[in-house]
C-alpha cells in the first residue's frame, strides 16, 4: 500500500455583501468571504492538500480564478472533482485534519454539520474528518477580522 500527506492552506478576506461558507454550510454572519467562488477557505484547503499529496499541482491549476466556469461556483463541486481527480491516479482518502482560523463568528458550534456535508460529498466516513476551530488572540488579519483562513492535512492512500 501506497501512503503519501499533503497540505493545503487559504485565506479569504472578510467583506459585506457577500455570504459566509465554511465547509459546505452556510453560516449566519454579517460578512461573507470575498473570492471568484463561493471562497469556503476550509474546503479549499482541504482541496489543496489532496492535490498536493497525489502531486497534482494545486486547486487554482485545475480550477483557476480566470474562467468563467468557476464565477461563484460552491466549493463542495470542486471538492468532489478534486475526489475524482485523485481517483484517477488510485488515490482514496485516508484521513483529513484540518484548522479554521476565525475570531468570528465561532465555528465550534458548526463543526458537527460541517463533517457531514463534507463526508457526504467526498464519500467517506465522519470519523475520517478532524475540523478544530482557533482564533488568534486578537492578533493579525485574523484578529482585527479582515479575514479567515485554514490549514488542511490529509492522508491519502493506493493499493
Amino acid at each position: 500500500m501506497k501512503i503519501r500527506t499533503g497540505f493545503g492552506f487559504d485565506v479569504h478576506k472578510l467583506v459585506e455583501g457577500r455570504e459566509l461558507w465554511m465547509g459546505g454550510i452556510k453560516l449566519e454572519h454579517s460578512l461573507g468571504l470575498l473570492g471568484h467562488s463561493d471562497a469556503d477557505v476550509l474546503i479549499h484547503a482541504i482541496c489543496d492538500a489532496l492535490l498536493g499529496a497525489a502531486n497534482m499541482r494545486d486547486i487554482g491549476y485545475h480550477f483557476p480564478d480566470t474562467s468563467a466556469d468557476t464565477l461563484d461556483i460552491d466549493s463542495k463541486i470542486l471538492l468532489r472533482e478534486t475526489m475524482d481527480l485523485i481517483a484517477t491516479k488510485g488515490y482514496r482518502l485516508g484521513n483529513i485534519d484540518a484548522t479554521i482560523c476565525a475570531e468570528r463568528p465561532k465555528m465550534n458550534p458548526h463543526i458537527p454539520a460541517m463533517k457531514e456535508c463534507l463526508a457526504k460529498v467526498m464519500g467517506c466516513d465522519v470519523d475520517d474528518i478532524s475540523i478544530k476551530a482557533t482564533t488568534t488572540e486578537k492578533l493579525g488579519f485574523t484578529g482585527r477580522e479582515e479575514g479567515i483562513s485554514a490549514y488542511a492535512t490529509v492522508l491519502i492512500t493506493k493499493d
